[in-house]
Order: structure tokens, then C-alpha cells, then sequence
């Protein structure tokens, strides 16, 4: 079960960069139900999502950068491509996910946060750098990102 919010973030916070951070690349194979592949760095997966916004069911299973490389032309829509830093909340256990997009949607910045239950995303207090929450909206989900603007 993957429980998280996601923030629009038009300032990230200073020093963000010195965070470790991958870099990521993903396509949908579908979009109902979210299949999507992805490669992180050296390290390739395929993930189901279920429906919902704030929790929802999460699989991930490994694939070998062959199995990625042959999925790929089969995605739809846009070939998502961020840096995603982690950014530890202080005073907390939780790690914030920064992610700032390049290609088709240079600039756009998003954070999320995954918490171990919903009463504890449901209680979250964002820190101030955190813009609008849009966990609600699905606006942001980037697999609706993939199907372009």
C-alpha cells in the first residue's frame, strides 16, 4: 500500500541539490489500471497502481534493462524524465521527494511524502517550502503527466 501526498513547489528549499538524488525516467504501458516502467538510475522496474489519490495498492517488480529497453517504444504518451532528491523533514522520520522535470515539462517541481498510515498523512504539516497541496486534485499524478498537457 503506497500512502503519500504530493505538493506543487514553485521554491525549493536552499541547498536542495547537496541531497542524494537519482535520476529517473518513466512511461505507462496503460493508465487504468497504472502500469508503468521505470528505470532509476542502473536499476529498472514495472509497477501496477490501483485506484485512489492518497492510498492506494503498489507493486513493483525488477526488470532487466533488456525487458525495460523492449517496453519502452510500447508506452503511450510522454516519456517522463526527473531528478529526485531526498530531502529528510526534520523533526520527523519522513523524506520528502523532490522531483524537478526536464523535457516537456522542464521546470515543473513536485514533492512527495510517503507516510505509514493514512491517520498520519491525514495529520501531515508541510514545511514551509511546500506550495499547494495537490494530492486531491490527481491533476499531478504523473500518469496523467504522460498523457501531456
Amino acid at each position: 500500500m503506497e500512502i503519500e501526498r504530493k505538493y506543487l513547489i514553485t521554491c525549493p528549499p536552499k541547498g536542495y541539490e547537496t541531497h542524494p538524488s537519482s535520476l529517473i525516467e518513466q512511461a505507462y504501458l496503460c493508465t487504468q489500471p497504472v502500469i508503468r516502467i521505470r528505470k532509476e538510475d542502473d536499476q529498472y522496474y514495472l509497477t501496477y497502481k490501483g485506484k485512489g489519490l492518497l492510498a492506494r495498492e503498489e507493486h513493483n517488480l525488477p526488470l532487466t534493462k533488456d525487458a525495460y529497453l523492449h517496453l519502452l517504444p510500447k508506452a503511450d504518451g510522454i516519456v517522463l524524465t526527473k531528478r529526485r532528491y531526498r530531502i529528510p523533514l526534520p523533526g520527523s522520520s519522513l523524506v520528502a521527494e523532490l522531483d524537478i522535470f526536464f523535457g516537456e515539462y522542464q521546470g515543473l517541481m513536485l514533492a512527495e511524502v510517503e507516510f505509514p498510515s493514512v491517520e498520519d498523512a491525514e495529520n501531515f504539516t508541510p514545511p514551509a517550502w511546500f506550495g499547494r497541496d495537490v494530492t486531491f486534485s490527481g491533476e499531478y499524478q504523473n500518469s496523467k503527466l504522460s498523457a501531456g498537457k
